[in-house]
């Protein structure tokens, strides 16, 4: 993966403004409804006295508002690792088939144990990590071609996503929280999901960002990293084991969410380079903005209807997959 240098200058600025611009959308996100409520007023309802229409607000909105952050932020990094371990500018948990698996895990332990919901997240790691072990032993034939791992992540994806729609409906789509985790409907969280998803996701992205040297590393040649007295192989294991471990969090929470790892790191290394101790916290931004930008034009193009977030991600990212194919096809089908 190419190296782009950045001027601090205009990498700072970037921090600045995309910070700027995920605090505006946070504060339209929380006044689109019903609630209007002032800048003022949030924060007195919030820190100083009862205000009903921030109770309000606070219970059915908040909840939703933060766990697209959350898990925006989870998943773009997650797609900055897979493409830092995998060397290709295409990977992407979805398109890799790991979403699709802890998908398929949170929604059986979600049947069998639904009074058991804080182990989904468990349940939902173990299934992306197979997943993960699944598409990179059947991809590899001497070698890991770019190509065949997008092919057969997407073979494991319409697997897992094929047995999940069958559990949610062999269910009689009567399990809630079967029907959001396969939908991939983030309306009726609660504050116990933001609980959860803050915890998988504080590790996970401290665990990235230490992580962010070795992701350095595996963009050189192995021979040249080996060189260096550093096993490649240990270290890809150990940061794949953080990526799946970000989806899997998200995806017992969210659902199954493709493109935005895809889209991310393309975004980012745009405007900060491929430093990746840059590139991961400036994802880590951008995936919380582009989440809450689709969840909050799906709550008001078709008002009084709404569009889960992931459907709005997968028309962008499908037609950007389509553009970067045709784009860079010689490069990534060798």
């Amino acid at each position: 993966m190419t190296s782009h240098k950045k001027s601090a200058g205009k990498i700072t600025v970037s921090f600045i403004v995309l910070t700027i611009t995920l605090i505006f959308l946070f504060f339209v996100s929380v006044n689109l409804g019903s609630i209007k409520l002032t800048f003022p007023q949030l924060l007195r309802g919030l820190f100083v006295e009862y205000d009903p229409d921030v109770a309000s607000v606070y219970d059915l909105r908040f909840p939703r508002i933060l766990i697209s952050m959350m898990a925006g932020s989870a998943l773009a990094v997650s797609g900055v690792l897979f493409q830092a371990i995998l060397k290709n500018p295409l990977a992407d948990p979805g398109l890799l088939g790991i979403s699709s698996g802890a998908g398929f895990a949170a929604v059986i332990a979600t049947a069998l144990l639904p009074k058991l919901y804080f182990i989904a997240p468990l349940f939902s790691f173990l299934g992306g990590l197979f997943a993960f072990f699944l598409v990179y032993s059947l991809a590899w034939k001497g070698s890991l071609s770019p190509l065949r791992i997008i092919l057969m992540g997407v073979a494991m994806q319409s697997l897992f996503t094929g047995l999940s729609s069958a559990v949610n409906s062999m269910s009689g789509k009567n399990l809630s929280g079967v029907a959001s985790i396969v939908e991939g409907n983030i309306t009726m969280k609660t504050w116990n999901d933001v609980h959860i998803l803050a915890i998988v996701s504080l590790i996970g992205l401290v665990l990235a960002f230490i992580s962010a040297r070795w992701c350095n590393l595996c963009g050189l040649e192995d021979k040249t990293v080996r060189g260096l007295g550093v096993n490649i192989d240990k270290v890809r294991l150990i940061i794949s084991i953080i990526a799946v471990f970000l989806v899997g969090g998200c995806t017992a929470i969210v659902g199954p969410v493709s493109f935005i790892g895809l889209l991310v790191p393309h975004i980012g290394r745009i405007f900060v380079g491929s430093e990746h101790r840059l590139l991961i916290p400036f994802s880590a931004i951008s995936g919380a903005f582009l989440f809450l930008l689709a969840d909050t034009m799906g709550r008001t193009l078709i008002k009084p209807y709404e569009m889960n977030a992931s459907v709005i991600l997968s028309i962008v990212g499908g037609i950007t997959f389509i553009i970067l194919l045709r784009k860079n096809g010689g490069i990534y089908g060798k």
